[in-house]
């Protein structure tokens, strides 16, 4: 990688961040010598107690009851118990907020635009929250919500959370069994519902998938439809179905709405594994740990202040939806999208950031290489006069996508890979306001995380790749998960491996500049000759080819040794020839090594992907060895995988 940054900020930029004023905050109250990042990285790690608690004080945490203690023990791992003795309520941090600014933003792909203030939401959640306790939802109850991206999502959401129950989400695209895998195990009193979502100029009903969810959990008790694809949905039956407007207490009000005031560890979200290979692990996140650590990842690396308006490119069953929603706290506006981001046009999602003055944008890595295939240049059509970072995530940012960023989005914006997972619902590795961009690179390990990378012998390395580990305990590690009453499933997920350290799964290499490169999934690692490469060092070098689309390669089990197999997805007007093969094989042989060089090139038409967008090598790898994929029911495109399947290629 280069050592000239891409990208650095300006002294006035870095000067007016939060980052900066966090830096001499730390230095006043605590006495702390912090006059850079290196240093307060350096003292969140050192004093985490000291730390965690300066985050609290300068993010404003609202509690009824303060902690008798930080931390009791952060080397313990899983255990550390965080903030007890403290009681708060979830959604009366994000509610704090009450005047006529603009809370959120709705946009929908057909063109549907409303605003909220800040009142008219808190007003909203207060109806809500009175007919949800009604209902007789109380702490611990689950209430799950299987909707579109909708202002009313986030109502639902907020209703629950203040009541001191549980939400869990997943996106309307789901279905029977892939909802019923998920919000079966952990049996919600009440389900919330759109009678369908449009997508790609079409509209998709939800109604007859309700119907077979409702009949195969018994827990649902009421179901409540948001009338969304049409304002008159026939809910006939559906037992127990009321529409939005007739379930909310009308008489309620924001002005005299109460909140439960609750232990910090009190669980808020349970999320979900992808579920590639098995019934999904329900992972529950506790409210003050999710808060704390949001906060921190928003107000301090993302820089996130009132004026800012943040839109996330993200459905209801990614943990970057719950994120982007924490920043109702900081006071920003919130802009949704529900939709394809590719309709009308490639640059759907550039108009909606042009004509929102969207701040911060946020996608995926997918998005941004896909739109750069599309020839899209949005600095050539779309001013971005408000634009000043764009973060990305869901894979590894390829170098190239760098690129593109910086010569046809913007120039002079602050470009932020951030890598974590739906475990810590929240990030390892983050962006930096105060930091330069360097080509390839997440910008900074996040704070309070002590991060390392561990070679084969389990010990830390640097510029060498080897596996993502985090050996300090941080707030937002799962609370539990669910129905693992002796915690053997939640030890073996990421302390099997090293005792007491946190092995992420992903591998990847500290650099020089003290920042990141993830080469992708520990577990799709190839492994030819004995050599460790990283699927994502092969999809940088082959998606810069025009004819390539996309491409996703796996390790064949071959003659005692493993041999890479890479499968593309070309353009409509492309062909896989043997000069294709050729220069295919050259770009990896030149800019990679010899032993990136797969031993088989194949088409397919289509890539099997999670349904929060990931591609799926461990689904391909089993399917191109006649093993059984477990669990359908977690792709979004799992008819994808018959094109892998009995491949005479691979005979030989």
């Amino acid at each position: 990688m280069s050592d000239q940054p891409m990208w650095s900020p300006s002294p006035q930029r870095v000067e007016d961040s939060n980052m900066s004023r966090f830096i001499r905050f730390v230095g006043r109250q605590l006495d702390e010598t912090v006059d850079d990042y290196a240093s307060l990285y350096e003292f969140s790690i050192r004093k985490p107690a000291a730390f965690w608690e300066a985050v609290w004080e300068f993010c404003g945490i609202r509690a009824s009851s303060s902690w008798d203690q930080v931390v009791d023990d952060p080397a313990r791992m899983p255990g550390a118990r965080w903030f007890s003795g403290s009681r708060l309520n979830f959604a009366q941090n994000l509610l704090r907020h009450r005047d006529e600014r603009t809370a959120i933003i709705f946009c929908g792909e057909d063109g549907t635009r409303r605003e909220l203030t800040a009142l008219e939401l808190r007003d909203a959640t207060a109806r809500m929250a009175a007919a949800l306790r009604s209902a007789g939802v109380g702490p611990g109850d689950r209430v799950a919500g299987f909707l579109p991206n909708l202002p009313e999502t986030i109502i639902a959401m907020l209703a629950t959370t203040s009541l001191g129950a549980i939400w869990s989400s997943c996106s309307p695209d789901f279905g029977i069994n892939g909802v019923v895998d998920r919000f079966g195990q952990i049996e919600p009193k009440v389900l919330f519902c759109a009678d369908g979502y449009h997508y790609g100029g079409k509209t998709f009903g939800s109604l007859d998938r309700v119907r077979g969810i409702a009949e195969k959990i018994d827990s649902i008790e009421h179901i409540v439809v948001v009338p969304y694809a049409d304002p008159d949905p026939d809910l006939s039956g559906i037992a127990r179905a009321t529409l939005w407007d007739d379930f909310a207490d009308q008489s309620a009000s924001g002005a005299n709405m109460t909140f439960e005031q609750l232990p910090f560890d009190h669980p808020v979200y349970i999320m979900y594994s992808s579920g590639t290979t098995g019934v999904p692990k329900c992972i529950v996140h506790g409210a003050g740990g999710t808060l704390l650590q949001h906060l921190k990842e928003l107000v301090l690396h993302t820089d996130l202040k009132r004026e800012d308006r943040i839109f996330y490119f993200t459905t209801c069953g990614w943990m970057m939806w719950n994120w982007l929603v924490s920043s109702l706290a900081v006071g920003s506006t919130v802009v949704l999208f529900d939709g394809n981001p590719f309709h009308p046009g490639p640059d759907a999602l550039f108009e909606l950031a042009n004509e929102e003055g969207v701040t911060v944008f946020g996608t995926s890595a997918k998005y941004l290489s896909a739109v750069e295939k599309a020839g899209v240049k949005p600095r050539q059509t779309h001013p971005l006069k408000s634009l000043r970072t764009i973060l990305s995530t869901g894979s590894p940012l390829l170098p190239e996508s760098f690129d593109f960023v910086y010569r046809d989005v913007k120039e002079r914006l602050c470009l932020s890979s951030i890598s974590g997972g739906t475990d810590i619902i929240s990030c390892f590795a983050l962006g930096n306001p105060i930091l330069p961009v360097y080509r390839g690179e997440l910008q900074c390990r996040g704070l309070g995380m002590k991060v390392e990378i561990l070679d084969a012998d389990d010990q830390p390395v640097r510029d060498q790749p080897g596996e993502l580990a985090c050996s300090l305990a941080f707030p937002s590690m799962p609370v539990s998960f669910w129905n693992d009453p002796d915690g053997s499933k939640y030890h073996d997920a990421y302390f099997s491996r090293k005792p007491g350290v946190w092995c992420h799964g992903d591998y990847a290499k500290l650099t020089r500049h003290d920042g990141l490169i993830i080469y992708g999934r520990s577990d799709a690692v190839l492994n030819p000759g004995g050599v460790r490469i990283g699927t994502a060092e092969i999809y940088r070098q082959v998606e810069k080819l025009p004819e390539v689309l996309e491409s996703i390669a796996v390790g064949q089990e071959w003659e005692d040794d493993v041999r890479v197999v890479l499968f593309i997805r070309l353009r409509d007007d492309a062909e896989l020839n043997d000069e294709l093969q050729a220069r295919i094989r050259q770009v990896l042989k030149d800019n990679a090594s010899p032993r990136h060089v797969p031993a088989r090139i194949l088409t397919v038409p289509d890539i099997p992907r999670t349904i929060s967008g990931k591609i799926t090598e461990l689904a391909v790898r089993d399917v191109i060895h006649g093993r059984p994929v477990k669990n359908t029911d977690a792709l979004a495109n799992p008819e994808a995988l018959k094109h892998f399947k009995d491949r005479p290629e691979l005979q030989s």
